[in-house]
C-alpha cells in the first residue's frame, strides 16, 4: 500500500490503465476499487483533482510488482 499525491492526473491515468493487474485505490472506510481502465471512476478522480486545485490525494494497493514499479517510476517524475 502506498499513499500518494498527484499533481499530473492525466499522466497518472494514463500510467494505471497501462499496468496489467488491478490498481486498487482504498477508501477511508477500507473498501477498495480498481481503477484501472474504469472511466466513470476516472472522471471523478478528475473532478477531485480540479477541485482540489491540481492535486489528488490517494492509496492504492498494487499486487502485480511489475505494476506496482511502474506507478512508483511515474510518481518519482511527477512535477
Amino acid at each position: 500500500m502506498i499513499k500518494l499525491g498527484i499533481i499530473n492526473v492525466e499522466e497518472f491515468l494514463r500510467t494505471v490503465n497501462a499496468c496489467e493487474g488491478a490498481v486498487y485505490m482504498i477508501h477511508p472506510d477500507g473498501r477498495r476499487t480498481d481503477i484501472g481502465r474504469q472511466y466513470g471512476i476516472q472522471d471523478d478522480l478528475r473532478r477531485q483533482h480540479s477541485d482540489n486545485k491540481g492535486y489528488l490525494k490517494l492509496v492504492l494497493d498494487i499486487p502485480a510488482p511489475s505494476d506496482y514499479m511502474s506507478i512508483i517510476s511515474y510518481y518519482a517524475g511527477d512535477v
